[in-house]
């Protein structure tokens, strides 16, 4: 069930972000900017933790799971090192997710041999 939950929640964020991308004249860059803020914000005042906990991976792997990373290596880097660690916090805690992210995306490219448009 677990399994299922995840998926219904992961789609309908991402349906909810097709909507907006269709009835806004927003970027897609901007909306994605927008999704990793939310994420933090809704971190910064407590809603997203229990909101990860119940829906699983549907709401950790989108981008507003990344936003909430974020914003949890900040929160710690601060009491660990202070305002050093408001710099060094996010990109401590979200190392792995942009490593995995750079390897992936060059491993992609070097199979599908993309063009430029």
């Amino acid at each position: 069930m677990d399994y299922v939950k995840a998926f219904l929640i992961g789609g309908l964020i991402c349906a909810l972000v097709q909507i907006l991308m269709e009835k806004t004249k927003l970027m897609p860059g901007r909306i994605m900017v927008l999704l990793v803020v939310s994420g933090s914000i809704l971190g910064a005042v407590g809603l997203y933790e229990p909101f990860s906990k119940w829906a699983g991976a549907g709401a950790t792997v989108p981008l507003l799971g990344f936003g909430n990373t974020l914003w949890k290596g900040v929160k710690e880097g601060f009491g660990e090192e202070g305002v050093l660690g408001i710099f060094k916090g996010g990109l401590t805690a979200s190392a792995a997710g942009i490593c995995a992210a750079l390897i992936f995306g060059y491993l992609a490219s070097l199979i599908f041999k993309p063009k430029m448009k």
